[in-house]
């Protein structure tokens, strides 16, 4: 398993989609046998998992966005992506 850092650049796994569900009005996470319905704030993290964009990078567009202390919105998306990743569902 991979270690979340503000260095890591997150994204999905060719093997994960992640897609707005029309049936379900809801974005959701869909990996082999699984699905996932993240809240809005996975939401908002996971559109800015693209692959090019370092999380230290995301972590400061998120702050800046919502007008949050860079601190707590780091604590939170690493634990978030760090969990991801144990799960199979985000790779660096």
């Amino acid at each position: 398993m991979a270690t979340i850092t503000e260095e890591s650049v997150p994204r999905l796994p060719r093997h994960v989609k992640f897609r707005f569900d029309q049936a379900r009005e809801a974005w959701v996470v869909l990996a082999p046998e699984k699905v996932f319905m993240p809240d809005e704030i996975a939401v908002e993290v996971l559109k800015r998992c693209d692959g090019d964009t370092t999380l230290k990078d995301i972590i400061d567009d998120l702050a800046r966005t919502f007008e949050a202390e860079r601190d707590v919105v780091a604590a939170d998306v690493v634990a978030m992506l760090q969990d991801l990743s144990d799960k199979g569902i985000i790779t660096t």
